[in-house]
């Protein structure tokens, strides 16, 4: 199998390969695009009651051995010096340079078990260590299930739902058969589903009250009936998510989910994980897309100051992974911040109608999610500067406009009004891109989280933090 370094060699710089990636779409996986529309599934969140199928899209890494602590606490940003048992945290991994590889979510089961769930890149990166350093811990992989199954029959080692939304917790007491422990945010307990004892995180995605519960994949029918039989119960008109509306949950939070992965320069160990990881992994077959286009791929790389992440950092560490380099960063005049692009309706309806018209459009904007490849890279301007740059983009029902997470020079203030270069500079491979031309969309600078909900009333995070 040709390695990540050997796809590299045939293109002129890592740029140009990944904003010619002929992948196509991001597809969430298996669970169907919607069970009802995704307008009234994104409105469940904010006004009733929603079920989150996240069985499928992302990795598993289950991490246990007796080294399992110090291996996760050396190769994550994060203090490790408060993970009792039964706790979550946000996991960043980065790299000897200091830039944001991914992050997952991590529970802590046992003294010396882990399992982590997230997307591909912090995946990749942990087994790639875990071999690296000859750690004395086991790692078992389950990952993603396939984008498109072509009706094979498709097994996990867990499933895993989520129930948000202001009457969540009528549906919580039903299910459980009396009322759930208080469980404090990013905190595990035991709730019954049922006759099943099962797992249950306090978590939200969209900034709602919820709990997230996981246990055996075969248990999975049964625990689905049971939600819904519990909520039927409970006077409550639960509305299952599909994936179309699934993955616009993170813009009202304010969470990127997949910043490009810092991984494509560097020495030492960075140079040996490059012919590691397949051609036909993540980090190879990924697609840039946006109207961003620089030779030099470390422009489209992020720290964790940048996404809010700086206070994960345990200082009080002996050492882990970038933390040198993340040291020299923390204090930097060069670092930028994360904020939420409200963009200008005219100039939105602008872009659609041109579809209507003869010639060739402006870029296609897809609802609710215009998403056209892995990671997105577009311009934000003040006049001829390029300020920031529009990562994550998606349409809200809940607050009638479209948004998109980025990152913003430290000068740049909320109110303040730029312009986001939408759509490619020029024709590239990609198969999910149509001939089009760019457009210039106002976008308000605004608060991170967007939504007040998430904003004022979620517990203490990096929302809170932020905001």
């Amino acid at each position: 199998m040709p390695s990540l370094n050997d796809v590299m060699k045939d293109w002129k710089n890592p740029v140009e390969m990944l904003r010619n990636s002929r992948a196509g779409m991001y597809v969430y996986p298996v669970v169907t695009p919607e069970f009802e529309n995704w307008r009234n599934e994104q409105a469940a969140w904010r006004n009733g009651a929603v079920l989150f199928d996240q069985s499928h899209h992302m990795d598993e890494l289950i991490v246990e051995g007796p080294q399992a602590t110090e291996f996760l606490a050396y190769h994550g940003i994060n203090g490790f010096g408060n993970f009792d048992l039964n706790r979550a945290k946000h996991y960043v991994p980065v790299t000897p340079n200091g830039h944001v590889i991914g992050d997952h979510i991590i529970f802590r089961e046992r003294e010396d078990k882990y399992v982590l769930v997230g997307r591909a890149p912090t995946s990749n990166w942990l087994m790639f260590c875990a071999a690296y350093g000859n750690w004395n811990v086991r790692i078992k992989y389950d990952p993603r299930s396939p984008s498109r199954p072509e009706g094979e029959r498709v097994l996990r080692t867990h499933y895993r739902y989520q129930i948000q939304g202001p009457l969540a917790p009528a549906i919580f007491e039903k299910m459980n058969g009396g009322p759930v422990p208080d469980i404090k945010f990013f905190h595990v307990d035991w709730i019954n589903v049922g006759n099943k004892k099962v797992q249950a995180l306090r978590h939200g995605m969209s900034g709602a009250p919820g709990l997230e519960i996981w246990g055996p994949y075969e248990d999975k029918s049964y625990i689905l009936n049971t939600i819904l039989e519990a909520a039927k119960d409970a006077g409550v008109d639960i509305v299952r998510c599909g994936s179309r509306a699934y993955s616009t949950n993170t813009l009202e939070s304010g969470w990127i989910p997949s910043p490009l992965p810092g991984i494509y320069t560097g020495d030492g160990m960075l140079a040996e994980y490059r012919e590691w990881l397949g051609s036909d992994m993540y980090e190879a077959a990924g697609a840039i897309g946006g109207s961003f286009v620089s030779d030099n791929i470390e422009d489209y790389y992020v720290n964790p100051f940048e996404l809010g992440y700086g206070f994960y950092i345990g200082w009080k560490k002996d050492d882990f992974i970038g933390k040198e380099a993340l040291t020299k960063m923390k204090d930097a005049p060069t670092n930028r911040k994360k904020v939420t692009f409200e963009w200008n309706k005219e100039d939105v309806l602008k872009v659609i109608s041109s579809a209507f018209e003869e010639g060739t459009p402006y870029k296609w904007i897809d609802f609710p999610q215009p998403n056209y490849a892995s990671s997105s890279a577009d311009m934000v301007m003040h006049g001829d500067k390029m300020v920031g740059m529009s990562m994550f983009n998606g349409y809200s029902w809940n607050e009638r406009c479209l948004l998109s997470l980025g990152v913003v020079d430290s000068s740049v203030e909320v109110g303040d009004v730029l312009t986001m270069k939408w759509g490619e500079p020029d024709d590239t491979a990609k198969t999910s891109a149509e001939p089009h031309k760019q457009a210039e969309i106002r976008v308000r600078v605004s608060p991170t989280p967007y939504s007040s909900e998430a904003r004022e009333n979620y517990a203490d995070s990096w929302r809170t933090k932020a905001a």
